[in-house]
């Protein structure tokens, strides 16, 4: 079953390649969306695709890379769209 989850990852999170590393974590998976640095500190994410997929790299985020210190994790379950063809680094702000 194809799933959708947006997540939010709160704890020094910025400037550890936490973005690389979930762009490459999900690559390796097959789970497609994004993932962005947002102005109050934390990382935000889209993923989508298998929902076995989404759950591990959720769990990859729970720890983050080495150096991240991940201190809590939102996760709401969305409508899965099949909006997104590849995984991206968003920069800016794209409220």
């Amino acid at each position: 079953m194809r799933v959708r989850a947006r997540v939010f990852i709160t704890g020094s999170v910025q400037g550890v390649f936490f973005r690389s590393e979930t762009r490459h974590e999900a690559k390796k998976r097959g789970v497609r969306g994004w993932v962005r640095n947002i102005p109050d500190g934390r990382v935000e994410a889209v993923f989508e695709g298998e929902e076995e997929s989404v759950k591990e790299l959720i769990e990859f985020c729970k720890r983050g890379p080495p150096g991240a210190r991940v201190k809590d994790i939102d996760v709401i379950w969305e409508n899965y769209t099949g909006e997104f063809r590849d995984f991206e680094i968003r920069y800016g702000h794209h409220f």
